[in-house]
């Protein structure tokens, strides 16, 4: 069928079939609301071939060389990879598995969890970013689920799902723990306890992106430019990628390959806000893809909804530096990420004094 002979918006958006529906119709081209300026496609990006994302391996988290690397790539990149980090490869392939499962599933099933917005507990299917905003749609379908505690997420996950994913979030929580213990005691502080959890680790998501097949990859964008408005994310590729990372210096873009096993973990809006810009969220975004369907798992580490942030007030006074940010809820923060496109830094630079 082509698409000028339906409601594009109304079928993807409204009616719950996503991208997933788009491209299982067989389209020769995506439709024009899809369509990026050339400036945003893959061909524009200058590509950074002398730098690479560091991959770090964590085997014995103690280890001071370890957490200086740690440190150093949040403080230039923004995102580094670990490897050896604990979690064993048939959990990251089952909850890759798990994601595929879902986005396969018929879309009278996927629209049970079509939802206007985020509910602690429960799951949200969605589309692109915030397709009510956005003058031009993302070439991605998305899961969110929201994490209270176990009980609650496997009573309202989806069950093709649920058990995979909450397996792989337990594990990965262990380790946002120690690598906060790292990034705090990498600035003199007092490294990560419980007193810091409402700061740091209160609302969390877990989040399967899909990234059906594309007729035209070239023309479009999986997810635009931006930084992300969490505090710490991890992320799982599988083994198509397409993540692209801004470089430190200059106009250019770094890829980060898969890596089997590894995970990726960059710095959020959060983090660079309560370090007072001394470790940095950076922007990034994903490329769509011609071959095959693709899936990641991402982990959004939040500060609580009602939690009030801004640059940690210990850090100020061993530091003495001036705050570079305002005192924000973070609820308005999460409110005006989503209030608009994707658009590169804008959000923290809204947040600035």
């Amino acid at each position: 069928m082509p698409t000028e002979a339906f409601d594009v918006i109304d079928f993807v958006v409204n009616k719950g079939h996503g991208v997933t529906g788009l491209a299982e119709m067989g389209l020769k081209s995506v439709p024009d609301q899809y369509i990026q300026p050339v400036e945003e496609r893959l061909e524009s990006l200058k590509l950074a071939t002398d730098e690479s994302i560091p991959i770090i391996d964590v085997c014995n988290w103690e280890d001071q060389t370890v957490c200086d690397a740690i440190c150093n790539a949040s403080q230039k990149y923004g995102f580094f990879q670990i490897i050896n980090h604990g979690i064993p490869m048939e959990v990251l392939e089952e909850v890759q598995a798990a994601a595929h499962r879902f986005f396969q599933l018929p879309t009278e099933e996927k629209v049970k969890y079509k939802a206007d917005a985020f509910k602690p507990g429960t799951a949200k299917m969605g589309t692109s970013f915030s397709p009510n905003k956005e003058k031009i749609l993302e070439w991605k379908d998305y899961l969110s689920m929201q994490y209270v505690d176990d009980e609650t997420a496997s009573a309202n996950w989806p069950p093709v799902c649920k058990d995979a994913a909450l397996n792989y979030f337990n594990r990965v929580q262990v380790i946002v723990r120690k690598l906060y213990d790292i990034l705090l005691k990498g600035l003199n502080l007092k490294g990560f306890d419980e007193s810091k959890k409402s700061l740091l680790m209160a609302w969390i998501a877990v989040n399967f992106n899909y990234y059906p097949y594309c007729p035209n990859p070239e023309l479009t964008v999986g997810v635009g430019r931006h930084s992300d408005g969490s505090a710490l994310t991890v992320l799982l590729q599988d083994d198509i990628g397409g993540l692209y990372v801004r470089a430190p210096e200059g106009d250019s873009w770094i890829h980060v390959p898969p890596t089997k096993g590894a995970l990726v973990v960059n710095i959020g809006d959060m983090v660079q806000l309560l370090s007072n810009g001394h470790y940095k969220s950076i922007e990034h975004k994903a490329v769509a893809n011609s071959n095959k369907s693709r899936a990641s798992v991402a982990i959004f580490i939040n500060p609580s909804p009602d939690q009030v942030v801004a640059p940690l007030p210990e850090l100020l006074e061993a530091t003495g530096e001036k705050p570079l940010y305002k005192e924000i809820l973070f609820i308005d923060y999460f409110k005006y990420f989503f209030s608009k496109g994707h658009d590169g830094k804008a959000t923290i630079e809204w947040a600035k004094i």
